[in-house]
């Protein structure tokens, strides 16, 4: 199945839904950053439930970043995303290695006690940030915790990666609900119940359900209207001169003691992990643009 977003509404409007399948995008990350299978389901996570809030903003210039920054060996992650469904990240030690917790991937002991911030650049004089204390470190619980006393909105989000024995993905995806302010009871009631006959993501996915069909499950009997559906991707938008300017930034004294080393230098970007070489050549050239900055 390829990666992709659906969105979609429920009970005349009262909910909005979006729901995606990321199986392919996270296994991209996995290669990328060489993460371990904990990491891998960290990063997974941040990177789909990064993708579906990308998704909810209208504007194609629109940028959602994700930052956790945290106590526990995986130290942090950041996930950025736009409107358009490309999302990138990276964890801060993508080797962690932790034993399971009940069977499964220890995602909230690789993060521990940490702050999850959120940012909206939107064009505006100031981007829109808000910030929340992580709740269990599973990133699924500690989006629903951000939306409801950030955003004041009530959310239920859903997120799942599960990995094959040779530690590749096997699948990954997840959901996000989120119910207007009049939002009638008895809706509510319905939902609330269906939320809690849920199966997991995981399980759902690897049984081959589609995102409409994982929402078509959470909003059971509520009258689910599918609005549209959108591509997903990993997509890093670095390059060789984005990196210059990275460069040229560090200042003209650092760029003469690479230069004074006379060795080429490598630079990985952060997102991606792509590197990027300079001879002793280009970075002379950087240097007189620095000096002309």
């Amino acid at each position: 199945m390829k990666d992709y977003i659906v969105r979609a509404s429920a009970a005349d409007a009262q909910i909005r839904a979006f729901a995606a399948v990321t199986t392919e995008l996270t296994e991209e990350a996995r290669r990328r950053h060489e993460t371990s299978p904990v990491a891998t389901a960290a990063l997974g996570r941040l990177l789909t439930g990064g993708a579906l809030m990308g998704s909810m903003m209208k504007n194609p210039t629109d940028m959602l970043t994700i930052q956790i920054k945290c106590s526990g060996p995986i130290q942090g992650l950041t996930v950025t995303a736009d409107s358009q469904g490309n999302v990138k990240g990276y964890v801060f030690d993508p080797q962690v290695m932790l034993p399971p917790k009940n069977r499964k991937l220890d995602v909230g002991g690789a993060l521990g006690q940490g702050v999850l911030t959120v940012i909206k650049d939107m064009g505006l004089k100031e981007p829109y940030s808000g910030q929340t204390i992580l709740q269990t470190g599973e990133i699924a619980e500690d989006l629903t915790y951000y939306f409801a006393t950030s955003e004041q909105v009530p959310s239920s989000v859903g997120l799942g990666v599960l990995m094959e024995h040779d530690n590749t993905v096997r699948c990954a995806g997840g959901f996000i609900v989120q119910v207007m302010p009049f939002i009638e009871d008895k809706v509510l009631d319905r939902l609330e119940q269906n939320i809690q006959n849920l199966r997991p993501v995981t399980t759902m996915l690897d049984n081959g359900h589609t995102p409409e069909e994982m929402l078509s499950h959470v909003l059971d009997g509520l009258d689910l209207e599918i609005t549209d559906t959108m591509p997903v991707k990993f997509y890093c938008n670095c390059s060789k001169e984005r990196i210059e300017k990275a460069i040229i930034s560090v200042g003209k004294k650092e760029i003469q003691s690479m230069i004074d080393d006379g060795k080429d230098i490598e630079v990985k970007c952060h997102f991606c992990n792509t590197a990027y070489h300079y001879t002793v050549d280009e970075l002379k050239e950087l240097l007189k643009k620095a000096k002309r900055a």
